[in-house]
């Protein structure tokens, strides 16, 4: 305080002075929409409360790249959630079965869809990140809603108004219309959209945009020789890591190009083993939405603005 903190009135516009840039500057959603104080796990997992069939909370992992919400088969006992089929999953090396189940309800910040959609599946590897997460909530949810998610601030805003939409300016980058498989059950579309990669020559290659993984992935099954290209000059890790980063070789650094925005020295990863019964995927890998500061999502618009203004 200043040495004339004696002077009552002074002290007064003083401590007003300071405080009001404070909550100024206090992060908020666009649009005036609530939001959500995620918890950042691993400097990348995003993880918030979930209310499922009106009990809870419980911790779960929002992800992008999920097309359906997942339980773990603990909270799915917990719960008495009764099986309703089963159906295959794919996911970046292998393919499985799992469960799937239908919620009366699912909620997260005071949204509240009816009659989702849930697999029940083991989540011992994202677990071992934080034993804390009980689920994942996929895009069976999200899709309902416009989604920010801005890393520098640690909040998470939902809205299903449209009020973000306005608000929020930037480079919209569009999604790729859908091509799904005949054997997979599309619960909901994949966000997937165009990036061009140095080394690639001038098209483009096609990624999933993921908030549930730490880095980029290219798959050692993609159907662009591009991208074998590339996969092929992934370098096996070793020294001192452990067995899950083993899993993965490395592919030497890349520049990459969406839209206008241009990311240098980009580490994409594949994957060491894969099964020979995982069928092909429509795109090329996954895109952490963890690499840009800010990213909204725009389901009903089906686009992407990184790093909005």
């Amino acid at each position: 305080m200043k040495s004339t903190r004696h002077i009552q009135l002074l002290a007064a516009v003083s401590l007003a002075l300071t405080i009001l840039p404070a909550i100024e500057a206090e992060p908020r959603c666009p649009g005036n929409t609530a939001s959500v104080t995620p918890r950042i796990v691993q400097h990348a997992l995003i993880v918030i409360p979930v209310k499922i069939n009106q009990m809870g909370p419980f911790d779960f992992m929002v992800d992008t790249g999920s097309q359906v919400t997942v339980i773990d088969p603990s909270l799915a006992a917990q719960l008495d959630l009764k099986a309703q089929g089963r159906v295959g999953l794919v996911s970046v090396a292998s393919v499985a079965q799992a469960s799937v189940t239908l919620l009366d309800s699912l909620e997260a910040d005071s949204h509240v869809i009816e009659k989702s959609p849930a697999i029940v599946q083991d989540l011992r590897q994202i677990q071992a990140a934080d034993p804390r997460i009980r689920g994942v909530l996929g895009e069976s949810f999200l899709a309902h809603f416009d989604l920010l998610i801005d890393y520098g601030h640690k909040l998470l805003c939902l809205d299903e108004t449209g009020a973000m939409r306005d608000s929020v300016r930037g480079e919209h980058v569009l999604f790729v219309p859908p091509q799904h498989p005949a054997d997979e059950l599309p619960f909901m579309e994949r966000l997937v959209i165009s990036v061009q990669l140095s080394g690639t020559g001038t098209g483009t290659i096609l990624l999933q945009l993921d908030s549930g993984s730490e880095g980029p992935i290219l798959y050692a099954g993609s159907k662009d020789p591009r991208v074998h290209v590339l996969v092929h000059s992934a370098a096996l890790q070793g020294g001192n890591t452990n067995s899950a980063q083993r899993a993965f070789a490395v592919v030497p650094p890349l520049t990459m190009q969406i839209g206008n925005h241009i990311l240098s020295n980009i580490s994409f990863v594949t994957p060491v083993s894969v099964q020979e019964s995982l069928p092909s995927r429509h795109e090329d890998g996954l895109l952490p939405t963890v690499l840009f500061q800010r990213v909204f999502i725009s389901g009903g618009g089906r686009y992407v603005v990184f790093n909005p203004k």
